[in-house]
């Protein structure tokens, strides 16, 4: 059996320009990184701002599981499914991190026959907009360092410094560090930080900023400190707002590549859902609305994390009205959920399966609370049997939802043919009346404690002594009317990775609240997740390494 990478080297990529053609793009629209890449200019994305939307189709997942999902295959298989049957379709899409290719998961391009390609370009360095968000954060943590060194004239009080580093790979060595250590001239020591790039503010403003004047804006009310008397100092006071912007320039303008059967594919941004908002940027979402009658879109791990923060945070602040959301599974993750053996997961149990897929009934009730209608599939793995597949689709129907199985992986955009239909039924028999889950103008606690209920299922939530000074911080700043960022495991609906199911009688903690002004949402930690991830005890960069003739291998 081929590997991801193996099928990816042998595909024969249309150049990006002929790709682009079909939908109406010409060369001269295109910033273009060799033969394969290029970045949509920003006279395209003026010059079609007012060409009627297409529908927007989300694809999100359950809890995710070792034995895997496949949420951004299916999403990739969905799109040129799209392309067999002529509809006019392109993906919107994240961007992976090097942190997972080099750590856990390995590549994040799609799998099987449903790939995005050139799949290690886009795996590794890409277009370097990752780097830019790098340094334009770093670049604001030296500045404050500096001003601290260089006289403090705006009374920063070292002890209360909430902007951290960051850097695109696991390495939890650097969660928490000394700086400053040395003699004089090497700056003042004090504690600090460092946090993955994708959970960084950056990326989140990045994702959320409309266009250049609006990245300046955001940039300017980043919150990096506190003064001794308690009052924020932003990236404004320290004049950095500018240098950043100016890094990030060419980052800001949304990604063009294909898929395996030259779907146009827009990927642009990649917070992590789990510690971020995980959606890809609002330029590339809406691009793909002017460009394409279908945009299917996707959002990080499990509904409970992507999805909930693709609705209330994306949609609420971009204006965007989903259509449809395709919400993905496989029979080996509820037989995991069910509480079968990873070892197991090839042998029907019908059992795991009933136990298990209260899972996906959660996910599906969490749905219908947006009322957008919803689509779901099964991801086919050839150990399922026909009493499996025949138990979900009975569940999925009576539960009103349209079902149907996906076979991309195996079969590209063939395999996917089933779910495209009923997909395109549901956007022409159902509408979607999309709303949030809670108004603007509900409390922090409020907004916390309704995603905690409605979403997570918990009895409550506990608030740590620290995290109930910033209550009071964030009332003082005046921004309750943000929505909230949660942060918090991705394996379970519970703060619990260790609470598989449909987890009842727990409570939710929140460690620890802060405020991402720039982003416009406050970012609440639940539990022990972390900010900077730490590589496992085999890293998948173990596997990767260069031949002679400059292929990659083992990038999955």
């Amino acid at each position: 059996m081929k590997t991801d990478i193996e099928i990816a080297q042998e595909a024969k990529l249309m150049p990006i320009q002929e790709v682009a053609e079909r939908f109406g793009i010409s060369a001269e629209d295109l910033e273009f990184y060799g033969k394969y890449k290029a970045k949509l200019s920003d006279e395209l994305l003026e010059k079609t701002k007012d060409n009627p939307d297409g529908k927007l189709v989300l694809v999100t997942a359950i809890n995710p599981t070792p034995a895997g999902e496949g949420k951004t295959t299916t999403s990739i298989g969905l799109g040129q499914a799209f392309g067999r049957l002529n509809k006019k379709a392109v993906l919107a899409l994240r961007e992976p991190s090097l942190g997972p290719c080099f750590g856990i998961k390995g590549g994040a391009a799609g799998g099987g026959y449903a790939q995005v390609v050139p799949m290690e370009d886009l795996n590794l360095h890409f277009t370097g907009d990752f780097h830019a968000i790098t340094a334009a954060n770093n670049l604001l943590a030296a500045l404050l360092d500096n001003h601290i060194q260089q006289g403090n004239a705006l009374n920063i009080d070292p002890r209360q410094v909430v902007w951290k580093r960051c850097m695109d790979m696991n390495d939890r060595a650097l969660r928490n560090i000394v700086i400053g250590l040395g003699n004089k001239m090497d700056g003042m020591v004090r504690e600090d930080h460092f946090i993955i790039t994708v959970a960084s503010e950056i990326m989140a403003i990045l994702c959320l900023a409309s266009d250049m004047k609006d990245l300046k804006e955001r940039l300017s009310k980043i919150i990096v400190a506190y003064t001794f008397d308690g009052k924020p100092v932003t990236a404004a006071d320290l004049e950095a707002a500018g240098a950043m912007a100016a890094l990030l320039k060419d980052a800001m303008k949304p990604n063009l590549i294909q898929t395996l059967e030259h779907t146009p594919a827009i990927v642009h941004g990649g917070p992590f859902a789990n510690i971020a908002h995980g959606c890809n940027s609002i330029r590339a979402t809406k691009a793909g609305l002017k460009l394409a009658d279908i945009v299917v879109t996707e959002a990080g791990f499990g509904a409970d994390l992507g999805a909930e923060k693709f609705f209330d945070i994306k949609c609420r602040k971009a204006g965007l009205h989903p259509d449809c959301v395709v919400l993905v599974a496989t029979v080996r993750a509820l037989k995991y959920n069910g509480g079968a053996a990873k070892a197991d997961l090839s042998n029907e149990n019908i059992q795991a399966l009933k136990a298990g897929i209260v899972n996906l009934e959660k996910h599906i009730e969490n749905l219908k609370k947006y009322q957008v209608p919803v689509v779901v599939t099964l991801n086919s793995f050839v150990t399922d049997t026909k009493a499996e597949t025949d138990f979900v689709s009975e569940f999925c129907k009576a539960h009103g939802c349209a079902f149907a199985i996906s076979n991309v992986w195996e079969l590209g955009g063939a395999g996917g043919i089933d779910l495209a239909k009923k997909v395109l039924e549901t956007l022409e028999e159902k509408e979607s009346h999309f709303q949030v889950l809670y108004p603007d103008h509900a409390g922090v606690t409020k907004k916390i404690e309704t995603i905690a209920k409605e979403i997570y299922g918990a009895d409550g939530v506990s608030y740590s002594p620290a995290a109930q000074r910033e209550l009071k911080r964030i009332a003082e700043l005046g921004v309750e009317e943000f929505p909230v960022c949660i942060a918090k495991t991705q394996y379970s609906l519970s703060d619990d990775a260790g609470r598989l199911g449909k987890p009842k009688g727990f409570t939710v903690h929140v460690r620890e609240l802060y405020v991402s002004a720039g982003a416009g949402f406050i970012v609440a930690v639940l539990g022990d997740i972390m900010t900077m991830p730490g590589l496992p005890k085999v890293p998948a960069a173990n596997r990767i390494d260069v031949k002679e003739d400059g292929c990659i291998t083992g990038l999955f």
